[in-house]
C-alpha cells in the first residue's frame, strides 16, 4: 500500500526553504495518533497540525467508528486547528500526516491555506500529493502548499502494512472456521 512514489507520474518537489530538522520529531506525534486509530480498529493514519513550534491539533482516522467517510485524520486535525486559532485560514501551519493525503484532504488543505504538508509514505491508490495527482502546486488553484514526502517513511509504511496483514490474517481465520 505504501512506499515510494509508485506512479512516477508526478515528482514531489522538496522545497528546501521550509524543510526543518524537526520534521521527524513532529511525525512521531502523527505516528502516535495513527497507533490510536489502529487500537480502535481503524486504518492507522494519524495527523498533527503544528503552528509556531507547537501542536495545535491532532487527529486520527475515525471513518469506521463514526460511519463518516470524511472522518480522515487530516480533516479532523484541520477542524480542530481552525477552532483553536479561531480562523479557517491556517496560514503558517504545517500538517504532519503518516500517509499521503487523498483528493478530499488535499482539497481541504488548500482551502484552509495550510502552508506546508509533511507526509510519511505515498498512497499509490488514492494519493493527491504526488502518487495519483499532485494538487499541491496546481497553478489553476488559488493556493499552493509546500510538500515534504518520505519523513519516517519506513515507520509509517510498516504500521500500515502490519495493520492490513493482521486484518487479512483475521479474515482468513474467520473464513477457515466457517468451512
Amino acid at each position: 500500500m505504501a512506499g515510494g512514489n509508485p506512479a512516477g507520474r508526478f515528482t514531489v518537489a522538496v522545497r528546501n526553504e521550509s524543510m526543518s530538522h524537526d520534521d521527524a520529531h513532529w511525525m512521531g506525534y502523527a505516528l502516535r495518533e495513527a497507533r490510536k486509530a489502529a487500537a480502535c480498529g481503524e486504518v492507522p493514519i494519524g495527523a498533527v497540525m503544528v503552528h509556531d513550534g507547537k501542536i495545535i491539533a491532532r487527529g486520527y482516522n475515525l471513518r469506521e467508528s463514526k460511519n463518516d467517510p470524511s472522518a480522515h485524520a487530516e480533516l479532523i486535525a484541520i477542524r480542530k486547528a481552525a477552532a483553536k486559532l479561531g480562523d479557517w485560514r491556517l496560514s503558517g501551519t504545517t500538517l504532519y500526516v503518516t500517509l499521503e493525503p487523498c483528493i478530499m484532504c488535499m482539497g481541504a488543505i488548500l482551502l484552509a491555506r495550510v502552508k506546508r504538508v509533511v507526509f510519511g509514505c505515498y498512497d499509490p491508490k488514492g494519493g493527491a500529493a504526488g502518487s495519483l495527482y499532485d494538487l499541491s502546486n496546481d497553478r489553476r488553484l488559488n493556493h499552493r502548499v509546500l510538500l515534504e514526502a518520505g519523513v519516517r517513511e519506513a515507520d509509517c509504511s510498516t504500521l500500515l502494512s502490519g495493520f492490513f496483514a493482521a486484518l487479512r490474517k483475521e479474515k482468513k481465520a474467520i473464513k477457515d472456521r466457517q468451512v
